[in-house]
């Protein structure tokens, strides 16, 4: 964790060092053709080893007349740990490329030996932060994304989609020196909470369709207006007898504070509610963890937790048939610069995360498990079951302070720090290095 500070602030501090002699902010300008983003990536995890790699983005802006909104966006990453898990991201966004179309093309592979799986349900599997390797599966992933928004008038927009994963799961390779039978993945294969038809992983295709109402002045990190979404995924019977749809609906809103004396700009309080739950049929284990975006803002969201939806709560911890949470943050741009002809600002984001899972996953066959039925006893309970839906439903909450620098305001760096106040479901502190504001 230390890497992934020294290597933010190794940035952050040259460039607030050359803003504090600027003087006054500087006018803004127009950016006109390519512009290029690239950065290292550098950071080290206990689990994982060390990353090395390259992350970015590709702006156009053609002649400046849709700055800050570029008129094609391509963004990238190819990286790798020492340990093993390998991710190549490839993505493309434009609104322009076809009139008044939105479009969305993304690839994604990630191999993932140590993937942590950390049962159904939240805080209903109890988890034991002494014995992380009782976690671990191995878990390699390829999605293919399509997702394409038309106008029906200014502001309202269709959208529309199709997506392909290929997901390959089974237990820990024994060569990181532990032993595959002695993880949740095999009690849950040897208890039915993982079934023998998507034990080993599959294939999915979904297709999307709904609206989305979109105000925003500046789509990376919005002064003012309204970002709304509603739709459905489904997903058809692939020979694995799983066919499911399921409901996604977004509020975000941001609300410039009109205080005029900040030379930087005025601060904006953003907020964002939402919701997504199984309202048909059965989703396989491998999908359950998916949080669908219309727009990705990191590569891979998972569960209710981590960056895009609790931050301070592991990531894929809470994994349920339906969520509910919320996010509400102040984002303050403390001081603007230009620097070898580009502009950048730097921010403070305070924030304050919560949500529930609101429908438990396969709470029945959980609460027949002998590792339910004990942990259930120890908490006080006699019926296993509702020990499962109450544990499930608990209320998480988590509050933190993140820093920002943004350059051209399009491309923007992020750190993040936060505590979750319910003990088990995130670190104390939880520490976050990537990019972009997290709605």
């Amino acid at each position: 964790m230390r890497k992934h500070i020294f290597f933010f602030f190794s940035i952050f501090l040259p460039l607030a060092a050359t803003a504090a002699t600027a003087g006054d902010a500087p006018e803004k300008q127009v950016k006109q053709g390519w512009s290029l983003s690239a950065l290292p990536c550098a950071s080290y995890s206990t689990d994982l080893g060390f990353q090395y790699g390259a992350f970015g983005d590709v702006y156009h802006y053609g002649n400046g007349d849709t700055y800050p909104d570029p008129l094609h966006k391509f963004s990238w990453e190819a990286s790798h740990y020492t340990q093993g898990r390998s991710r190549f991201f490839l993505a493309y966004d434009s609104k322009y490329l076809v009139p008044k179309m939105r479009i969305n093309l993304s690839a994604t592979y990630v191999d993932d030996p140590l993937y942590s799986l950390y049962g159904y349900n939240g805080a209903a599997t109890v988890y034991d932060d002494a014995h992380p390797e009782y976690y671990y599966m191995n878990r390699d992933m390829l999605r293919l994304l399509a997702d394409f928004q038309g106008q029906i008038i200014p502001g309202l927009q269709w959208v529309g989609g199709v997506s392909f994963w290929n997901f390959k799961t089974g237990t820990v390779k024994e060569k990181f020196g532990y032993d595959p039978a002695a993880t949740l993945y095999s009690a849950y294969r040897a208890s039915g909470l993982i079934e023998d038809n998507e034990a080993a992983g599959g294939n999915r295709l979904e297709v999307k369709g709904g609206l989305v109402y979109d105000t925003r002045d500046i789509e990376a990190a919005p002064n003012k207006g309204i970002w709304a979404e509603l739709y459905l995924n489904a997903s058809p019977d692939l020979g694995d007898s799983y066919k499911y749809a399921k409901l996604s609906a977004h509020w975000r809103q941001y609300l410039r504070i009109p205080l005029g004396w900040i030379k930087a700009g005025d601060p904006v309080f953003a907020y964002h509610l939402a919701y997504q739950g199984t309202v048909a049929g059965e989703v396989p284990y491998y999908m359950q963890q998916n949080i669908n975006f219309l727009v990705l803002r990191q590569m891979i969201s998972e569960g209710l937790g981590s960056y895009n939806t609790l931050r301070g709560t592991y990531a894929n911890r809470m994994i349920g048939d339906a969520y509910a949470w919320a996010n509400a943050e102040l984002r303050v741009k403390l001081v603007q610069f230009k620097l070898f002809r580009q502009f950048f600002y730097i921010a403070a984001n305070p924030f304050f995360d919560c949500g529930a899972i609101v429908q438990p996953y396969r709470a029945e066959r959980m609460a027949a498990s002998a590792q339910t039925i004990a942990s259930a006893k120890a908490a006080g309970y006699s019926d296993a079951l509702r020990f499962v839906k109450d544990q499930s439903r608990m209320f998480i909450y988590t509050a933190g302070l993140g820093m920002k620098l943004a350059w051209n305001e399009n491309f923007i760096l992020s750190a993040e720090v936060a505590h979750n106040f319910k003990e088990g479901l995130g670190r104390p502190l939880w520490i976050s290095l990537g990019t972009s504001y997290s709605f």
